[in-house]
């Protein structure tokens, strides 16, 4: 299977298929694509808008059987012309990019922000396109159960955390080996059972990775925690579509949470909803969250996120022990009165911290 080449202007190039494919990989390229370079998981980022938009109207394209017949035979221009001139009267045996003036010339008309959002929207038909399989895991969203407990926050035992459903390793399709930094191709090794690690996030954990500077394009790319590795202080991950396991360094990885909405005093109808984290914008120190109820993604400061009992979590913005700051640990429960976590960093050590000083 080809790599997607978002530079190119062939649109099986863009989504990384062959001429030959089917709808349905048409379909799933798209929809793995499409959820990564999605403008609300990559906040601020023109780039990521741009891809999106290209992505889009390859689909778009390709998914009409018309408009797949006149790219093959004419390119961009002929699908461009599609509406206004007959069939009929086009000129026969050009080949791709045959019809006068030559694929992506002048003229051509290219998908818009506005147009691919609702091409998005039309596509998913209403299911919630970031939680349900991530860009393609087979029911492998975030799935967590929210309990009536004292603190008003879910229960749980850390064994049995997994922010996927139960039904089996949900990962069957491959890409190539290319590495980035923070990233090594493995082979996953039987271990022995160790001692619970409060520091390190669960197996089963979706995350996508991230700031890979070497490998930008497989920004994104999502994969599920297998392991932790604590001799390399990495994560073995399997990413999605692939026939490896990466090791990953914790700051490559942003993990897909299920979280509780808490104490917006703007809009009070959030509070209270649940939603998953789609990504982290650090210019404005906000999280993008898919609100479930609404079908809409939010951009919320951290004190207004709450996360489930159990997930792992990063120390910050701590004055007065800073000491503290860059440790990661395990959210043992939330207290709704003081909007506080209390937070595991080893078996005898547990700190009492704001919500807004735990990310992910």
């Amino acid at each position: 299977m080809p790599q997607p080449n978002l530079n190119s202007e062939d649109y099986y190039e863009i989504l990384g298929c062959s001429r030959y494919a089917n709808d349905s990989q048409l379909k799933k390229a798209y929809r793995k694509l499409a959820v990564k370079w999605h403008p609300d998981k990559n906040p601020d980022n023109k780039e990521a808008t741009n891809n999106f938009q290209k992505i889009s109207e390859a689909y778009a394209v390709l998914s009409d059987p018309k408009k797949r017949k006149l790219f093959n035979q004419y390119g961009i221009q002929g699908v461009n012309a599609a509406d206004n001139i007959d069939e009929s009267q086009m000129p026969q045996g050009g080949g791709f990019g045959g019809f006068p003036g030559g694929g992506g010339g002048g003229g051509v008309h290219h998908m818009s922000e506005a147009e691919a959002q609702a091409f998005f929207s039309q596509f998913f038909g209403g299911s919630d396109p970031f939680m349900g399989g991530f860009g393609g895991f087979p029911g492998g969203g975030p799935s967590t159960s929210f309990s009536t407990r004292s603190s008003g926050f879910p229960s749980g035992s850390r064994s049995s955390q997994s922010h996927i459903g139960s039904n089996g390793d949900p990962f069957s399709m491959m890409f190539d080996s290319g590495m980035g930094p923070g990233m090594r191709s493995s082979n996953i090794r039987s271990s022995r059972p160790s001692e619970p690690r409060y520091d390190a996030i669960p197996p089963g954990t979706i995350v996508s990775l991230k700031d890979l500077v070497n490998a930008p394009d497989r920004n994104g790319d999502i994969g599920q925690i297998k392991q932790y590795v604590p001799s390399t202080g990495r994560y073995v991950v399997h990413i999605e579509d692939s026939v490896q396991h990466l090791k990953v360094r914790i700051h490559n990885l942003l993990q897909h949470l299920k979280v509780r909405i808490h104490d917006i005093q703007n809009q009070p109808e959030l509070n209270g909803k649940t939603g998953t984290i789609l990504a982290w914008n650090q210019a404005k120190e906000r999280y993008n969250i898919y609100v479930n109820a609404l079908e809409k993604v939010c951009s919320l400061k951290t004190g207004n996120v709450i996360f489930d009992t159990n997930t792992v979590a990063r120390v910050t913005g701590l004055n007065s022990r800073p000491e503290l700051n860059g440790k990661w640990g395990t959210i043992i429960e939330w207290i709704r009165e003081t909007n506080k976590y209390d937070v595991q960093l080893s078996p005898q050590h547990v700190i009492r911290v704001k919500v807004e000083n735990m990310r992910v």
